[in-house]
This record gives structure tokens, sequence and C-alpha cells, in this order.
């Protein structure tokens, strides 16, 4: 481990893409394993990584495997075990588990949070924890307690057991990642800790996260809310999203979010849960981008800038007659961006429909969308009632969510090299 620093910040290491031998990533940094020792003085030893691999799971890298680290990248043997990482009673994570704990600095007293641990070689080539970043509480409005940076052995609590451990820092490393990858950090943690990250979280934020972890902690997190918060939450959320979670709950509980939430919120989730789940009404988010006849490239081009919109939703626009909320007016077109921004920006959007694009209907089978947007090489498709009425549009990663098994996001099945074992 020649290249590597002397000593390495966890809360910079998270994130950082690991290399094979042959420059290629194979992974990123999602924690570090440790063990504790029972003398709270002695620096744990660091067991090592957790990493995701392509497909979004998380195995375990141990240190003997990493031969490099620096400012930006990891480096391994490229021999890696894809077994699913499975946390071990006796093992600890840091980013998990010990960032936000009440720590004392025995030399002074004084009282903060870990906000950060580094990590350094020892003489024996083992990797131990080092030093502890502590931030002390702030100290009046708007005004950041103090920060030390001090050993291992002169800080009391990180050894103990804490049951109402703050999530602040956590939060902060989590607001960095993508939704996706912050729900992968959120399903790892124990309950406790998971629900005082939840408990932390904005409600946009939470969303965002709820939208990609599995069905069965979607529901686990929404019961623990109080209703007014899981209804404010579910408000937040894409309205397909939200209508296949409330159609996982209890009835009860469904009836009384839905009362919770805004009229217009709620009118848009009831619609959704009235079609089969496997259909394109199922399916689709109701809330394209739609625009009058009279819109030009421009007013179109502006409203796909939303940095909200996913890359799917933003690849085209629907022109309808007034109203323009779902369901609208007579859809009259879908034009695609691709076409539009070699038009000029003055130019109707009207005059650039792709007058060959067919729409689904809303109890069109998965495997007809499927079917309809391989054939015409589609991105997202308009579904329309009877009367030819924007219902609603169905995106490829809507079809894909529908697609795949339930229990995709924790499928154990992805190739890569294996070694024997999980090994120490």
């Amino acid at each position: 481990m020649s290249t590597a620093p002397t000593r390495v910040f966890v809360a910079r290491l998270v994130g950082l893409p690991i290399f094979d031998p042959q420059g290629d990533q194979v992974a990123k940094v999602r924690d570090l394993v440790v063990a504790m020792r029972s003398d709270s003085t002695n620096q744990p030893r660091v067991l090592g990584m957790v990493a995701e691999v392509f497909g979004r799971r998380r195995i375990f890298v141990p240190m003997t495997r990493v031969t490099g680290i620096d400012s930006g990248q990891v480096y391994t043997t490229g021999l890696l075990n894809m077994r699913r990482f499975e946390q071990r009673s006796t093992e600890t994570l840091v980013m998990g588990q010990m960032l936000d704990r009440r720590v004392v600095i025995k030399e002074t007293g004084v009282q903060g949070t870990v906000y950060d641990v580094a990590m350094e070689q020892a003489r024996n080539r083992d990797w131990v924890l080092s030093r502890v970043a502590v931030q002390e509480a702030s100290k009046g409005f708007r005004r950041r307690g103090q920060t030390h940076i001090v050993e291992w052995r002169d800080v009391e609590g990180l050894t103990t057991r804490e049951e109402t451990q703050g999530a602040t820092h956590l939060i902060a490393a989590l607001n960095e990642m993508r939704p996706a990858d912050a729900a992968n950090v959120v399903h790892d943690l124990p309950r406790e800790r998971r629900m005082a990250v939840v408990a932390a979280m904005d409600d946009e934020r939470l969303a965002d996260v709820l939208e990609e972890l599995p069905e069965e902690d979607q529901v686990e997190i929404l019961e623990l809310l109080d209703s007014e918060r899981a209804a404010d939450v579910l408000e937040e959320m894409s309205a397909d999203d939200a209508a296949d979670l409330i159609a996982d709950l209890p009835p009860d509980t469904a009836a009384t979010l839905l009362g919770l939430m805004e009229p217009e919120e709620a009118e848009d989730v009831r619609r959704l849960m009235s079609y089969a789940d496997e259909t394109a009404g199922g399916m689709m988010t109701p809330e394209p981008v739609i625009l009058s006849p009279d819109a030009t490239v421009a007013d179109a081009l502006a409203r796909v800038r939303n940095p909200e919109l996913t890359p799917s939703l933003a690849a085209l626009v629907y022109v309808c007659r007034q109203p323009l909320e779902t369901p609208t007016g007579r859809l009259l077109g879908a034009a695609h961006i691709q076409r539009l921004l070699r038009e000029p920006p003055s130019t109707l959007v009207a005059a650039a429909l792709d007058e060959s694009m067919d729409p689904l209907r809303p109890d069109a089978t998965i495997d007809a969308v499927a079917a309809h947007l391989a054939t015409y090489n589609l991105v997202a498709a308009p579904v329309v009632d009877e009367e030819g009425r924007l219902l609603g549009a169905v995106t490829v990663d809507d079809l894909l969510d529908h697609m795949l098994p339930d229990n995709w996001r924790d499928q154990a099945d992805r190739p890569g090299p294996i070694t024997g074992g999980r090994g120490r």
C-alpha cells in the first residue's frame, strides 16, 4: 500500500471510485467496517470497506485487497467477493453508526458530536482508526460550535451504545449523494439509526429517498411516521410512486393519509390507483410537460430545463387544448426535444409535432407498452382516454420499475470476479 496517504478521513473517502489493476472502475466506497476493541483506548482495526458495485449491490472489500488510496480513488487487487455485505454483530460501520455520536474529550471535558473519523496504517500494516473530528454544540443562533481533531484514545463515548444518537452529520453526507445512493445507505442502517435519520431528513429529501427504497422499507418507514408528516412526504413524491406505496398500506391507513393530503395531490394518486397495476394507466406519470398550441420552442426548452424532471420525462413535450392539467383537453401531439433543438426559438412547438406517434390507452398491458416503446424507439409515450384527452405519460423508467422483480434492488446474482469467501 505504498501509494496510500498516511491518514485518510472517512467522509472524504466515501463516494470515491474503486479501480482494479486494469484501471477499470469496479465499485464505489460507501462505508468502512471496523472491529471495536474492548479497551476503548485501543484504536479499532479497519476490517474493510463497504463498496457499491454496479447494480447497486453492496459488497465487502477487505483492506487486504486494497493496494492503494489517493486523493481521488481507491485501488484493489481486482479479486472481489460479490456476495452481498451483511453486517456482523461484532462490526461497526463508521459512517452509519459513528457519525453524530455524542462524545467527551477527556483532557478538557468538552462535549460534542463526531463529524468525521480518520484512519491510518499502523506499523504492522493494519489500518486503524486514529483520529476523531468533534464539533461542539452550536453557540447561539446560526453560530456553529468549535471543532477539534483529537487522538482516538483522548475521546470517551465511541464504544458505548447510544439510544438517542443524532443524525446531523450523516444527513449532511447523505445530502451529497444521489437519491439512489442515499437510499442504499439508509437501507443498510440498523433500524434505530435508520429512524433517527428519517426523522432528521426534510420531507422533500425523504420523498426522493423513499422512491428508491424497496417496498418493505417504504412501508415500514411510512408507518412509523406520524400521519401528518407521512401525508406531507407522500405529497413530495411523484404521484405514481406515491400511488404504488399507498396501495401497499393497510386500507385504513391509506384512507387516512389520502384524506390528509392536499386535495389536488390526493386526486392524482386516487386516479392512478383506479387503474390496474400492470397497465399504462397504473404505470404512467400524471405530470408530463404539457404546453398549449401557442407555445414556442423557447417555451418548451425553458420547461424541460427543470432539474427535477427525469431525462425520460424531459425528452418529450405534449401539446394539448385547455385545460393543461391532466386530464387535459384533446391531445394534439408530442414533440421530441431533440427535434426542437434544431428549430428557431420563436417557432411554434405545434409545427414540430411527431405525427407518427400513436398514444397509448390506459388499459394497455405492460407487454403492449414495452412493445410500443421498443417499436418506435421511444423513452416515453402519451396515455389518452376515449376522448383523446391526455391522462399522463409512460416513461421507460416507469416500465422498468414494473417489469423488474419486486425485489430487484436486493437480488444477489450479479456478474463479477469472485474469491472464495469474505476474508479478514
